[in-house]
């Protein structure tokens, strides 16, 4: 190896010098002016180092939305409730469909928020949707225990000062509806909230025309409950606005009664064939087209039937049940439909004689209902074009 002597090797350590101050020291311009330190790295930065970063992430895949494209979904609701699933397996077995919702309610007056009862609907395959209601239930199976009339139930029900809406928007119940939130948080999955339903009849304190209720206080109340959640970051909340079915012209206008559409995100309806004014026969449309036909006008949120049955006092039950899922494929903006499966008042249950549990499991095995729910899918909240 040769050797340098020390004129050489002196100019050799100058000349390194000069270029360490021009590549390096130096500043460097593009014709804009000084170029940034990270965007110099990048251009200079060796080919190899970024191939050899690692491979390039796979883009995720869009996610699957409940219910899929062209599906219906499937629900139950059940006297017992998660409590016990005995009446929901029998269901099951009689439809020889799994339901892919399960609705079940909780009153304000007593009921503290507990995990393990979404869980048990979760761990079943079904999204759980909570019927939650502002109202001491208790007053209700007293009165009803008592044999009163219906509609003496409905007027002492109905009347529980302690849960006027206006108490709710002022914040009255903050911390409890707080603690909620944050549980509900906590799940991981997502829940749908159906709050304050049928808010358009008078048989609920949380009715604008009974309890010392003015209008206006229900859009105040449930912006606020909205607003809480949000506020603990419970983001994975569907919103569920569900009125009743119109049973003649003296009902309320709904569209006073609507938060918006940045406050919900489902519209249930709840409806019935059998009793009250809709006791003689009427088919599905019959019974839910004219309130269909109202809420379009103020949103488009995809429609979710809530709560129907039907009785078998005219033994046209199984007629009902065949035409109401034929009729159904043809509203393109109905969602989902939970039959309720309560010997309640009247025998609504799909169980009821085994033609009228033949007569559903012949409707549901269509392919529309046909699917599976999933903790990873996220709400269907726009209606399919």
């Amino acid at each position: 190896m040769a050797r340098l002597t020390l004129p050489r090797g002196a100019m050799a350590l100058i000349a390194a010098l000069l270029l360490t101050y021009a590549f390096v020291i130096a500043p460097r311009t593009t014709s804009g002016g000084p170029r940034d330190a990270a965007a110099t790295r990048a251009a200079t930065a060796e080919p190899s180092v970024t191939a050899t970063a690692g491979p390039t992430p796979s883009p995720r895949p869009d996610p699957v939305l409940f219910p899929p494209s062209g599906k219906t979904f499937i629900g139950v609701t059940t006297n017992e409730g998660p409590y016990d699933f005995r009446t929901v397996d029998t269901f099951t077995a009689a439809a020889k469909r799994q339901p892919q919702v399960m609705l079940f309610s909780s009153g304000w007056a007593s009921a503290t928020f507990d995990r393990t009862l979404f869980d048990r609907i979760s761990d079943r395959g079904m999204l759980p949707m909570l019927a939650w209601e502002p109202w001491d239930y208790q007053l209700d199976i007293a009165a009803r225990k008592k044999g009163f009339s219906a509609r003496k139930i409905d007027r002492l029900r109905s009347n529980q000062p302690g849960y006027r809406l206006s108490s709710i928007s002022r914040g009255s119940f903050d911390s409890y509806v707080l603690s909620w939130a944050r549980g509900i948080k906590s799940l991981g999955y997502p829940v749908a909230i159906r709050f304050a339903h049928e808010m358009n009849g008078d048989w609920y304190p949380w009715s604008e025309t009974v309890n010392g209720n003015r209008p206006g206080d229900y859009v105040k109340a449930w912006r606020h409950v909205h607003d809480l959640f949000t506020a603990a970051g419970a983001t994975n909340v569907i919103w569920v606005w569900s009125p009743n079915v119109k049973w003649d012209d003296s009902t309320p206008k709904l569209s006073k009664l609507y938060p918006g559409d940045d406050y919900v995100d489902w519209v249930g309806l709840s409806g019935y064939y059998g009793t009250g004014a809709l006791s003689t026969y009427r088919s599905f449309d019959a019974i839910f087209n004219q309130t269909i036909k109202e809420i379009r006008t103020f949103t488009p949120r995809p429609l979710v039937i809530t709560e129907t049955g039907a009785s078998d006092g005219a033994g046209r039950k199984a007629e009902w049940i065949r035409q109401t899922f034929q009729l159904l494929p043809r509203h393109k903006d109905i969602i989902g439909l939970i039959w309720f499966e309560v010997n309640k008042e009247l025998d609504w249950r799909i169980v009821s004689s085994p033609a009228v549990t033949s007569a559903f499991a012949q409707a549901v095995a269509a392919p529309r209902y046909d699917f599976s729910w999933s903790p990873a899918m996220l709400p269907r909240t726009e209606v399919e074009k």
